[in-house]
């Protein structure tokens, strides 16, 4: 099968890792080496087009790094942003293949259209626009050929990458950070569970009036074909372009309000806040569109996050050690505790303050950076520490949609947007209605899982 996890395919990965970022590393080194000058705008196309063709997790790094303004020089960001929602596509001979393997010989009978060029193709796969024969209008996701073989070769090499990362760098041990990469990325191959996990969002999400989720079109999806409502918008940067405060406002409302409604009352958040992963209705209201990357917490974990919260607005050292120790964090030094707040405080300052605010006033990329060099020189200076796994996602959402909401320039409340949020927070509410909601859309496996660990689903 052309999806199984073969040792060849792995094999032709490598392959066409090195022949695509090293092509690209190859022309900017000699450029150096020769004192000439390089088209930037010229490099930046060709990084696109080397990590659009490979697919996969390297694909979701440039993600990332795009999210995050003047984090890359403007020619390369404004590139690699393509990748979210503009990939290069694949063929209509592809498509067909797939689709007859995923729906049977005669697929196309079970929609009254199907368009052969793909509307948004991402990391994993691609999405192609249909009808249905009642009219209604949906968007056929559908997986890359071999990304078994692609995830599983690209996680070896990220494990080198830490590795050799780690050897340069002691302050952070990423060993668990690199577990939790792994196991967020094989069920993003699982499209059968990210419909689970899409339905599990419906449930959360149905009393938020300005935060839309697709439905799941079960008869017509499978492990690798996910095929759902079609959700009408435009993408976030486009909007942030030409609205007004006001409507630029609202639409970080809506955001908050998507992401940070069920970490709260549920324990569960979005692990991929990137920019092709929602988009916006003419009203201001929001679509969410991709679910194979969550994370589910148990309340205690929660609990965890809220005290930390607290214990930097009170000056209170011993909840956050006890915060920390929640997390998951082991054997940490009075220093360690001091080097640890430093990054919290620059995660938690917009929620400090009870006024409207812009977020790059404590939490620009600037400072941002400065904060994060002061706090590795101090974990470095004390033997480094090793993060949790639930840091990984909690910190990549918290900085990944602190960055949406520095593009749109929002100007909002963050402090009575948080506290309206954890008003009614109690643990062990949480974790009867977390339970009753995974099991609910048949996520059993969660359930048991982070009943078992503790503090690690």
């Amino acid at each position: 099968m052309a999806d199984e996890n073969t040792f060849g395919g792995r094999i032709g990965r490598y392959a066409r890792v090195g022949a695509g970022i090293g092509g690209f590393a190859a022309r900017v080194t000699a450029e150096r080496a020769l004192g000439i000058k390089g088209d930037s705008a010229r490099n930046a196309e060709a990084l696109k087009l080397a990590l659009g063709s490979l697919k996969g997790p390297l694909m979701k790094v440039a993600q990332i790094l795009a999210t995050i303004p003047d984090a890359l020089p403007k020619e390369y960001a404004r590139e690699l942003a393509q990748l979210q929602s503009n990939a290069p596509r694949m063929g209509w001979p592809f498509v067909n293949r797939r689709m007859t393997a995923e729906l049977g010989e005669g697929w196309k009978s079970k929609f009254a259209s199907f368009e052969r060029e793909a509307s948004y193709a991402a990391s994993l796969g691609q999405v192609h626009r249909a009808t249905a024969h009642d009219g209604t209008a949906l968007a056929c996701k559908l997986q890359y050929p071999a990304m078994d073989s692609a995830v599983e070769a690209d996680l070896g090499q990220l494990k080198l990458i830490f590795a050799a990362y780690r050897r340069m760098d002691p302050s952070i041990d990423p060993t668990e950070i690199h577990a939790e990469i792994t196991a967020r990325l094989r069920e993003e191959l699982d499209y059968a569970n990210e419909a689970k996990n899409l339905a599990l969002y419906r449930l959360m999400l149905k009393d938020e009036a300005a935060v839309h989720v697709p439905d799941v079109i079960a008869d017509l999806s499978t492990k690798r074909l996910l095929t759902m409502t079609w959700l009408d918008g435009r993408p976030l940067p486009d909007v942030a372009a030409e609205a007004d405060q006001e409507m630029r406002d609202k639409i970080a409302v809506n955001m908050f309000r998507a992401w940070y409604t069920p970490l709260y009352r549920y324990g569960v958040i979005h692990g991929d806040p990137h920019l092709g992963n929602y988009t916006v209705r003419a009203d201001g209201t929001i679509n969410l569109l991709d679910f194979g990357s969550i994370r589910v917490f148990p309340a205690p974990f929660i609990h965890g996050v809220i005290d930390l919260y607290r214990a930097l607005q009170k000056g209170d050292r011993d909840l956050a050690v006890s915060a920390y120790e929640i997390w998951g964090f082991k054997n940490l030094s009075n220093e360690m505790i001091d080097a640890l707040n430093i990054w919290a405080s620059f995660i938690y300052a917009p929620l400090m303050e009870d006024r409207p605010r812009l977020m790059e006033e404590t939490n620009s990329t600037e400072y941002g950076r400065d904060t994060a060099a002061k706090v590795h020189g101090e974990l470095r200076r004390l033997g480094g520490v090793k993060p949790p796994r639930e840091f990984a996602l909690m910190d990549r959402a918290a900085i990944g949609l602190g960055s949406v909401f520095m593009r749109l320039k929002a100007q909002v409340n963050w402090y009575r947007l948080f506290h309206d949020t954890i008003a009614d927070f109690d643990p062990i509410k949480m974790s009867k209605i977390q339970t009753v909601a995974l099991k609910k859309v048949k996520l059993d496996q969660l359930v048991t899982e982070t009943r078992a660990s503790g503090s690690q689903p």
